[in-house]
């Protein structure tokens, strides 16, 4: 399966067959008048959707001039009230109980709905009679922002009088009509039908044009403007003005009722000075630190940003560079793919009646299969996404000045985004396709279904996990009507609050919701770039097949790499990494003797059999892979960290006496990765596995050299020495707490280090020791940005699930990681109190 396989087009198409539509008298498109007045109400009989109320143009205008005059007058009144009270509303509100603060929002609006996105809550109670209940629940629809469970947060209703008071309406205009895209897409609200107007919103700060209703031939550009979606349709914006009206009248009424003791009259005149705008609170979880989840939920109350190219780029460089690390540790660390493959093994749903290895072994061969297919997707497709985010950011610089909300984006920056947007939809696809192979094979979910299929069950909490899962794996209209990044907040939501929704989840489970987190913020940002963001459909029409030629160019190597990791090639070698009989055995934790060091060294040499087999299969027919990740990875300067001979008591301490005041590798000695993609020919270090994996005792390995040691024999790749390649560290200070956990992740059996478990939380605290900020996405990922270092390179770990602690040996796999990305060792982390 190609796991970049394109998504679902859930676009209206009238040339395909549609059973819904079965017995319904259409009329033919052809007969169709698209354009005049003459048929208003044939294109919706032609899809099967009940025709909307039509409005003649003075009645659009009427209604258009007094919401937006009552828009105006309420906002003037809020500006003038922040103005001069705003600090007094933030402190007084923030002194209340929530048992209050629900009674200054019930006062100001009657009927409240309880819970967080009550369209969301809405469309799920009354999914199959939605039409029959619309109309209660159409409230809930235009204003999904508007609820008890959000607005008696202390800080949710100061972060929307600050918005709305201090930015002009039409800031929030496009925004303003995309919180309704739920309501708008099940037909929940149907905007009124004029046809052959536009009604301009975007952009325009005069009140008598805020509104204004422009006929197709009373301007040159009004026709533009509703085609790539500049402006509204008459419907659409004034489903904008009824927003903002009553909105902007809600917020005029809670302040007065807060601010109670002040006389109306008074509350807007120079009796009170004008203050400077106090600063707004940053909003952090209960653990202290910043979440992905509350930036969405906090979303909609705040101005509407701008493309956060900086943040995009970061999380995509630390997602692509978990990606390496990932691939390394792979090839590196025996217990690392032992895990892999077994978790693996626990997650797959094949035609097999059980996973366990049949006679010829294939399920091995499948299991092997998807781990290389999903290392080697998730490098290049998070690579490509980087590197594309990286232009993007560029591309902002030098056009971001001259943008206009009432102007095209320049070409060059709409075709980058266009092909971003496009790829971002075709990754987010694969890990979709994951999820769908994965959860009902996940041992807490299997017992649930029978193959793809939930069984029925009574728990409302069973109920709401698996429905949201499967709204995301199935990738259907529910997907569609509510967008992935809804699914993945009430997701992450549901998990926060039940759990025993937690237990539900395997570790794998998270992981994959953790990556939907990344493409999913991604995709958010993109939303949120309005108003250009909803033309970018339009944009497609001309530029799609451009972007899909191009797409298919640029994986046809991808391709490749797919087809030679199906499972009828990797049987060849499922022997090699089937991790059954010990074959992977790795007790790095244990104390060093002959007996363990042997075992390392096995295990190690097993491991470096299996790659080498796996890099000579993909060579073969694959080629070198020129121009991709992978390639790039394995070519790197890095080394492999391989367990040395046994050496007994009285010859290492000779060798420690000689080791005195240099920086040493500790006891591990360092190798070149095994890896023909690069070197083209010579059988590298396979000659190394194969004796060692025969039980020779002996074999003939590079040593870590110094730098500048020349090579001497003709299959030693010439790399520099592992001491050469990590720039100067400083050293550290931190407290016990965060040197404990060093020591613990940076383990060394030769320096009496700890080889125990890591509290999360103690992790948190020993990374935000040494200058990094910890945000927390979605599932099980958090992502680490560097603060107070000299570099910009940010990192993602996965939080144990569902314990709160790190096992040593994944603790462990976390001091290599930072090894790897900063050049860390255990030794430059000090007590402050010994410096």
């Amino acid at each position: 399966m190609n796991p970049l396989a394109p998504l679902a087009n859930h676009q209206f198409n009238p040339f395909e067959p549609h059973p819904e539509l079965d017995g319904v008298e259409l009329p033919d498109p052809s007969d169709i008048d698209w354009v005049s007045n003459s048929d208003p109400f044939g294109m919706f009989a032609s899809r099967g959707v009940a025709p909307p109320k039509m409005l003649s143009p003075s009645e659009v205008r009427r209604e258009a001039k007094d919401r937006s005059t009552n828009i105006f007058a309420y906002h003037e009144t809020l500006r003038s009230i922040l103005e001069r009270h705003e600090a007094t509303i933030q402190k007084r509100w923030e002194k209340k109980t929530r048992t209050q603060r629900l009674g200054v929002l019930l006062q100001a609006w009657p009927g409240m709905p309880l819970t967080h996105r009550p369209d969301f809550a809405a469309f799920r109670k009354h999914a199959g009679s939605l039409n029959s209940v619309a109309v209660q629940h159409r409230s809930s629809f235009i204003w999904p922002l508007i609820n008890q469970e959000d607005l008696g947060d202390p800080k949710t209703l100061a972060l929307l009088l600050n918005s709305r008071g201090r930015n002009h309406p039409h800031v929030f205009a496009a925004s303003d009509g995309e919180v309704m895209h739920l309501g708008k897409v099940i037909t929940a609200i149907v905007p009124i039908f004029l046809n052959q107007y536009v009604m301009t919103l975007n952009g325009i700060t005069r009140q008598e044009d805020y509104g204004r209703l422009i006929a197709w031939d009373e301007h040159e550009d009004a026709f533009d403007w509703m085609y790539t979606r500049k402006q509204f349709l008459p419907g659409e914006g004034l489903l904008i003005l009824e927003f903002q009206e009553r909105l902007l009248e809600f917020l005029v009424d809670c302040c007065k009722t807060i601010l109670h003791d002040i006389p109306l009259d008074q509350m807007t005149s120079n009796k009170f000075a004008i203050q400077p705008e106090p600063p707004l609170k940053e909003s952090l979880e209960a653990t202290g630190f910043s979440t992905l989840s509350v930036m969405a939920k906090e979303a909609p109350y705040r101005p509407p940003a701008r493309l956060d190219l900086q943040k995009i780029e970061s999380l995509l460089s630390a997602r692509t560079v978990r990606a390496e690390d990932h691939i390394w540790s792979l090839r590196e660390d025996p217990s690392y793919f032992a895990e892999t493959i077994l978790d693996m093994k626990e997650h797959l749903l094949d035609d097999h009646s059980t996973m366990r290895p049949s006679r010829d072994n294939t399920p091995w061969a499948q299991v092997i299969s998807s781990v290389l297919v999903g290392s080697f997707s998730q490098l290049e497709s998070f690579a490509e996404l980087r590197n594309q985010a990286t232009r993007l950011r560029e591309l902002s610089g030098k056009y971001g000045p001259e943008l206009s909300p009432q102007k095209d984006l320049p070409e060059e920056y709409l075709a980058a985004l266009l092909r971003f947007r496009y790829y971002l939809n075709r990754v987010t696809k694969g890990v979709l396709n994951q999820l769908n192979l994965s959860v009902a094979a996940s041992p807490p979910l299997r017992a649930l279904f029978v193959r793809k299929t939930p069984r029925p069950t009574k728990d409302k909490v069973t109920q709401q996990l698996i429905w949201l899962l499967q709204t995301l794996w199935e990738d259907g209209d529910d997907l569609f009507f509510c967008r992935m990044t809804t699914v993945i907040d009430e997701l992450d939501r549901l998990l926060k609050a039940e759990p025993k929704a937690l237990e539900l989840v395997s570790p794998y489970i998270a992981m994959l919701i953790g990556e939907l987190s990344v493409t999913g913020e991604c995709l958010r940002q993109l939303e949120i770039f309005q108003p250009w963001a909803n033309g970018f459909e339009q944009a497609l029409v001309d530029r799609g097949k451009g972007i899909e030629k191009e797409f298919t160019e640029r994986t046809r190597v991808w391709a490749k790499v797919y087809d030679t990791f199906k499972e009828h090639n990797t049987v060849a070698f499922r022997h090699l990494g089937d991790p059954s009989g010990g074959k992977f055995q790795y007790p790095v934790g244990k104390s060093q003797n002959k007996a363990n060091i042997e075992t390392l060294r096995r295990s190690e040499a097993n491991l470096d059999a299996f790659w080498s087999a796996v890099d000579d299969m993909l060579y073969r027919k694959a080629g070198s892979l020129n121009g991709t990740a992978y390639r790039q990875v394995l070519s790197q300067p890095r080394y492999l960290q391989r367990t040395p001979e046994w050496v007994g008591p009285a010859a290492k301490k000779e060798e420690k006496s000689n080791q005195r005041n240099k920086h040493s590798g500790g006891s591990y000695e360092y190798v070149p990765p095994s890896s023909r993609l690069f070197q083209g020919t010579g059988p590298a270090l396979s000659a190394r596995a194969e004796v060692l994996a025969l039980g020779a005792g002996k074999s003939k390995v590079k040593r870590r050299a110094m730098p500048g040691a020349e090579a001497t024999d003709e299959n030693d790749i010439a790399l520099p020495a592992p001491g050469s390649l990590a720039d100067f560290q400083p050293t550290f200070k931190v407290d016990a707490r965060a040197h404990k956990v060093f020591r613990t992740i940076f383990f060394d059996p030769a320096a009496n280090t700890s080889a125990g478990e890591v509290a999360w939380r103690d992790f948190l605290h020993a990374m935000g020791s040494t200058g990094f900020t910890a945000q927390k996405l979605y599932g099980s990922v958090w992502h680490f940005q560097p603060t107070r270092l000299d570099v910009e390179r940010s990192i993602q770990f996965h939080e144990p699930h569902p314990r709160g602690k790190i096992p040593f040996l994944m603790a462990r796999r976390h001091g290599r990681r930072l090894s790897r990305a900063y050049g860390w060792d255990g030794n430059i982390f000090v007590l402050e109190d010994n410096v």
